[in-house]
């Protein structure tokens, strides 16, 4: 029973937050979604299936998890999966895999993306508030996910970046 549905998996699973640099929907959503089952279904850490999940939201995000209390993902296991994301990055049309960037929602409700500097920036011209939903991609475990994945900037690490 490796692959599980992430709704099952415990707040402790660790978790590695993806986001992608522009919208994914359609065929290409699809596709990476067939992909990351793909993976998963044989997702395995010195030869023993991993307990993961995956999960999709805001046309950005893609979640996958691990219940380490089962069987801890390796190191290997883990770059598999990041091998295995940045080889789909050219069948999406986006990348998924790299860091630095910041997530928020703008008043419209879309989802924005920035380096750091360009968010301080937005900050700076008020386009970014302590109310401004930001999204963490920082967060190591499930029930972080569930938590504090998105919430009002003033309560995240992103307030220290607002002034």
């Amino acid at each position: 029973m490796p692959k599980v549905s992430f709704d099952t998996l415990p707040p402790s699973a660790r978790v590695w937050v993806f986001g992608a640099a522009a919208p994914v929907v359609g065929a290409a959503l699809e596709r990476l979604l067939h992909i990351v089952d793909d993976h998963l279904r044989e997702w395995r850490a010195h030869g023993t299936p991993l307990v993961c999940a995956h999960v999709w939201r805001d046309d950005r995000f893609l979640a996958v998890a691990v219940d380490e209390a089962a069987t801890d993902a390796s190191g290997c296991s883990i770059d598999g999966l990041f091998r295995t994301l940045a080889g789909a990055e050219s069948q999406i049309g986006t990348s998924l895999v790299g860091g630095g960037m910041i997530f928020w929602r703008d008043t419209a409700g879309v989802v924005q993306m920035a380096t750091r500097s360009a968010f301080v920036a937005a900050a700076a011209n008020g386009v970014v508030v302590a109310d401004t939903s930001v999204f963490d991609t920082t967060v190591t475990t499930v029930g972080e996910w569930r938590s504090q994945f998105e919430r009002p900037a003033r309560e995240s690490w992103h307030a220290r970046l607002i002034k």
